[in-house]
């Protein structure tokens, strides 16, 4: 409300500045021309209508009177345009005013945004760095855990083939035996190239897995392989002894080699089990 009344004042006294200067200008420009007449005695002042239209002075005042009109429209229009801005920049200043003051309102509203994302960045950044650190651990364990699998696969399908392919020794041997298991006499009928091969068979058996065999054959057992062994076709040929007697030296052999193709089967159906088991481990582990 001050502000308007101060604005009404200047607008008025900028209007009463204007007529004042252009009735000062008419004076001042008017007063020499007038003030000789003025000083004239009053005996000599004649009124001559004809001549003082064709005096210079008339023209002159004329000319000012003239001028003087053009001065007052031009002051109207200008107290117009005046009026108008004055209208313009009333309205212009309030617009601007409610205009800056949501712009500062806006720029606190962001200010604080900006303070609460750059808090949020700062977090997320921790977190990512902890995020990256832990995925470059668990790629470090994976990797590890890949390298030990593939060193059980490798291991495994070894055992495996091993196993299988004596597994696969001791059932021909077994089946050799199963012909002829009858005694000396039934060993007798066995060709020596048989017998030959599998001593060959039992031999290589038991020096290959000789840990395995570790606690499945019994001492007596092991002397009566390592007798086969030396001599498979004349090991028969000796009269059998008071326990030999009862358990026949064919079914011996024949049971022995049944014993390590059992103990073989055993150990690979573990070692499969095993080998399932580490698999899923791993699976498990890279997902």
């Amino acid at each position: 409300q001050v502000r308007g009344s101060l604005l009404t004042s200047s607008e008025h006294h900028c209007s009463s500045s204007t007529s004042a200067m252009v009735r000062a200008v008419a004076v001042t420009l008017l007063l020499p021309l007038v003030l000789p007449f003025l000083v004239t005695p009053v005996a000599s002042l004649t009124f001559d209508v004809a001549g003082a239209k064709n005096r210079p002075v008339s023209k002159v005042i004329t000319l000012l009177k003239d001028m003087l009109k053009q001065l007052e429209k031009e002051a109207e229009e200008d107290e117009e345009i005046y009026d108008k801005m004055a209208c313009w920049c009333t309205t212009n200043d309030r617009e601007k005013t409610t205009s800056i003051a949501d712009a500062e309102a806006r720029i606190e509203a962001l200010t604080n945004k900006i303070e609460e994302l750059t808090a949020v960045s700062a977090r997320l950044n921790t977190e990512i760095k902890n995020h990256e650190k832990e995925v470059a651990e668990n790629q470090a364990a994976l990797d590890k855990a890949t390298a030990i699998r593939e060193k059980q696969l490798a291991e495994f399908n070894a055992e495996e083939k091993d196993l299988l392919e004596s597994i696969s020794a001791l059932k021909s041997a077994v089946t050799v035996l199963s012909k002829h298991n009858g005694g000396a006499a039934g060993f007798l009928q066995v060709p020596r190239s048989h017998m030959m091969g599998v001593a060959a068979t039992l031999q290589n058996e038991m020096n290959k897995h000789a840990s395995l065999l570790q606690g499945v054959l019994t001492r007596s057992e092991r002397k009566v392989v390592a007798s086969f062994v030396q001599a498979p076709q004349d090991y028969f040929d000796a009269a059998p002894t008071f326990k030999q007697s009862y358990a026949p030296q064919s079914g011996e052999i024949f049971g022995i080699l049944r014993q390590m193709k059992e103990t073989f089967e055993s150990n690979l159906s573990a070692s499969q089990k095993e080998e399932m088991a580490n698999q899923k481990a791993y699976e498990d582990l890279k997902t």
